[in-house]
Parts: structure tokens; sequence; C-alpha cells
């Protein structure tokens, strides 16, 4: 029952986001009808809305009745307010605003293998839908820092970059690996690879960042173009986004910007190799059909033998956060 009407909680915590209540609640407190006023909401909202983030853990409350007051948790300050530099919450406004309708698809998905995503209701494919809007284009790159904010660092601190120098990050998005990597490695030197309508967000956030001197971008189309030469060529969710064939264009062409002895790295959801334990992973190959039909998310025993396949000496696989991994390999 927890997992088959789990959407009445989702759907909960997409809509607080949606309305910034995380937000305008900040480090103050609120009354249920100070809450309804502040988010335009009607008077039968509360306090059964405010009540049910309290149960799901999402907010707490003092006192009882109309005089209770309602504040943010430890982790909703953090995570949920936009004022906060941990701010994650841009997966979820893209979760609601994008993918909550079209996963009401997934069943026509599971019989058709057919994405349900805009190109189903436009005839115009999601990365062309989204990069012909700048500002859903913003927001779908702010999605995908909030939700790798945590695996990015995570790699930085991890992994051993002090036989490397240069990186160049493939699909770098607004820039956030190459500023993770560049900020806890003085001595590295990042380049952010993208398509030319992202250098702008990326070098805004580059500029913000302070590293101008140390991370570059560079703008290309990653299935057409030539990689920039690097010590190390990563990929945040990237691989996940394509069918087989294009998943082993993509990795040739990691393994054709690397010297000897560089590192081929991408961050997803690994799935375990048993196909059981990661829940996440699984969910997120299903999005993918939702997303793109033959796409897919993959285990690290794939990757090792992609890899192999195309030349790489060996592989590994690097655990992240959450349920998120670096599968590594090396030239």
């Amino acid at each position: 029952m927890q997992v088959g009407m789990g959407f009445w909680a989702s759907k909960t915590l997409l809509s607080a986001v949606e309305l910034e209540l995380f937000t305008k609640l900040g480090r103050d407190s609120l009354t249920g009808p100070q809450i309804a006023k502040t988010l335009g909401l009607h008077e039968r909202a509360v306090p059964d809305f405010p009540d049910a983030l309290v149960a799901l853990r999402l907010l707490e409350r003092e006192g009882e009745g109309s005089d209770a007051v309602y504040s943010n948790t430890p982790e909703t300050a953090a995570f949920l307010d936009k004022a906060s530099p941990a701010y994650v919450g841009g997966i979820l406004e893209m979760s609601n605003a994008r993918l909550y309708p079209f996963w009401g698809d997934l069943t026509e998905a599971l019989q058709t293998g057919r994405p349900q995503n805009e190109i189903k209701h436009t005839g115009t494919a999601m990365f062309e839908e989204l990069y012909s809007d700048s500002d859903r284009l913003e927001q779908f790159m702010n999605a995908m820092s909030g939700i790798s904010m945590g695996p990015f660092h995570a790699l930085a601190e991890k992994f051993d970059f002090s036989k490397y120098e240069t990186l160049c990050d493939v699909g770098g998005a607004t820039g956030q690996l190459s500023i993770a990597v560049a900020g806890r490695h003085p001595h590295m030197r990042c380049t952010s690879f993208d398509l030319p309508v992202v250098e702008p967000i990326a070098k805004r956030t580059i500029e913000a960042a302070g590293l101008s001197d140390r991370v570059t971008t560079a703008g290309g189309d990653f299935f057409s173009d030539p990689l920039p030469k690097a010590d190390v060529v990563t990929m945040g969710l990237i691989l996940h986004d394509w069918n087989l064939e294009r998943k082993m264009q993509l990795i040739q062409a990691a393994y054709d910007a690397l010297p000897e002895g560089g590192a081929y790295i991408v961050i997803e959801s690994l799935i375990d190799d048993a196909r059981r334990e990661n829940a996440f992973g699984l969910l997120m190959s299903l999005n993918m059909l939702i997303e793109f039909g033959d796409a897919f998310d993959y285990t690290g025993a794939d990757f090792a033998g992609w890899c192999g396949e195309v030349g790489f000496r060996d592989t590994e696989v690097l655990p992240l956060a959450g349920p998120t991994s670096a599968g590594i390999a090396y030239k």
C-alpha cells in the first residue's frame, strides 16, 4: 500500500516545492493560516497540507490547532530552501513540471517501448524541445545540478586526481563537476564541454565560483565533434541517455581523447550487477524508457564489458553518494 499509494506523498512534496513553501518558511515559523495567505492557498488546504508534511517528516510543528506554527526541518532548510547553497529542489521542480504527468503513461511505455514525453505530445524530441526554450533549458540544467551536486563533490573527494593535470567534463551543463574538481584540487585545469547554447550558462556559474582561471568552457556536439584532449574524461548522467550504439560511440570518443594512463569516468546510478538492490538505478532506467524509449541505465559489469571492447585495460566501480557510483576505466 505504501508503494502503491506513494504518489500521494510524492505529489504533496512536489507541490510544496512548486509553491516554494520551504523557501518562504526559510528560518521562520508560520501558522497554517499564514502559510495559506503567503502561498495563496484556499482555506481548505490547512491544516491538512502542512500537517501531512509534518507526518512525512518534511516540516516541524510546535503547538496544536490554529495557533500551531510550522517550520523547516534541518534537512528541508538545507536542501529545499532556494536561499541555501545546498538547494537540490531543481530536480523536483522538473519532476513536477515534466516527469510527473509523463509517468502516468508508464504502462503504455512498457507495452510499446516508445517514449512518453514531449515527443509524444508535440512530435519534438526531448532535447530539441528543451534547447529551443532558454527558460526550460536553464530549469533542466539546474535540475541536473541539484541531483548531481553530492556525487560530483564525492568524486572530487574520493578519486585520486594527484596523477592527473587536466579534465574534460563531457556534457558539462553548468560546469558543476569541473568546479567541484578544480575547487578541491588546485593543480587541476578543467574544461566543461557542451553544446554552444549551454556555454553562457556554464560561464556564469564558473565566474560566480571564482574559478575562471582554471575552468574553461568549450562548445561542440559530442557525437559529431572530437572531444577535447585531457588526462581525465568525465560524463555525469550522460551515458544512460542513449541506446547501446550511441553509448559505444561515446565510450570510443572518450578513449580517443585520453592519453595512455588516462581515466574515463562515468557518474550514474549504476545498477548493482545482480540487479536486485539499487531500486533507484532501476527506476531511473524506466525513466529513460519514458524519456527516450531505447535508452537505459546499466550495471558496473555492463560498463566494464563495453570499455573492454573499446580497448580500456582495466575498470572499477567507486561508490559516491546515495545510489550513485562512478564507473572508472583506465587506458
